[in-house]
């Protein structure tokens, strides 16, 4: 994305000379973002769920999505985010990989507010959790679609979606997880879930993943955030959701040296509680429920 704006802002230069300051404020930018007034500030919430992920994306266009719910004891914290934030409803739920962490706090979720579609990763299984995941979608009847690597998710006509990552026959739960890319302007988000290493090498070789914000794959783990795949994308921030003194040692010494080795600013829920990430696809302010996000050292 960095690149493709870079050789916009060439072209744009050549048609539209810039004028001084004192004639039209920020050169360039005027005429970009003058193109899409209308537009609003894109959000991404990465909640304090502990050993668990959930995201509130907030568009630009004031649309919903919840990705991911944390794990069952994290249904009523997920749901007073969403009310503090002023959802109603939710116009995508997604549901990355079926392991109880990633979407047992949906269930309540799923109960509370009205949801307009779920985007699914086809992986099946037999927990009693995911039984009842699909029980109260047939019972909603709400409409489900499987997520196909490549495809682009349509919610908001002023935000990219697309899929990295998707189900594949022999994947594993976290080799399941779909991976999101989002472009808003110029700034991209590239939400990981729990994909692997394995993943990682094939997301970096078929598509552009470049992102000024990471969500750490795996809450950390050394089974991914690769310094390879760190290096392709280049993140200036990242967020890393995980439980406090959680006994998987997560996030690991060696996933730490990667994205500090890679440039980026890590911020962790464990020590931050919820992180909120506001951006005029420009530019992203980060803020967090408490003070001393930043994650240092391990």
């Amino acid at each position: 994305m960095k690149k493709h704006m870079i050789f916009i802002c060439i072209c744009l230069m050549l048609c539209f000379p810039m004028h001084t300051a004192a004639e039209s404020g920020s050169g360039i930018w005027d005429y970009i973002f003058s193109q899409t007034d209308e537009a609003g500030k894109l959000q991404v919430h990465f909640l304090d769920v502990g050993q668990g992920d959930s995201m509130l994306i907030q568009t630009p266009s004031h649309y919903n999505i919840l990705v991911d719910g944390g794990d069952g004891e994290s249904g009523e914290k997920v749901i007073s985010e969403l009310s503090a934030r002023g959802v109603e409803k939710l116009d995508l739920l997604v549901a990355t990989h079926p392991d109880i962490d990633h979407i047992g706090g949906l269930l309540p979720v799923l109960e509370k507010f009205k949801v307009k579609q779920v985007l699914d990763s086809g992986k099946l299984y037999t927990t009693r959790t995911y039984q009842r995941y699909t029980e109260i979608l047939a019972e909603k009847e709400i409409p489900v679609t499987i997520a196909k690597e490549g495809s682009y998710i349509t919610v908001d006509p002023l935000l990219s979606i697309q899929v990295l990552n998707a189900n594949h026959p022999k994947a594993t739960n976290n080799q399941a997880s779909i991976v999101l890319r989002l472009t808003y302007r110029t700034v991209d988000f590239l939400l990981m879930s729990d994909a692997e290493s394995q993943q990682e090498y094939t997301m970096k070789h078929n598509y552009e993943v470049e992102s000024e914000v990471y969500k750490v794959a795996h809450h950390g783990s050394r089974t991914s955030n690769t310094f390879a795949f760190l290096k392709k994308v280049k993140p200036d921030y990242a967020v890393v959701s995980y439980g406090r003194d959680n006994q998987l040692g997560h996030p690991t010494k060696e996933v730490v040296r990667n994205l500090q080795k890679a440039g980026a600013v890590l911020y962790a829920t464990a020590k931050g509680g919820t992180i909120s990430i506001e951006t005029n696809g420009l530019s992203c302010q980060i803020s967090s429920e408490k003070p001393n996000p930043i994650f240092r050292k391990k």
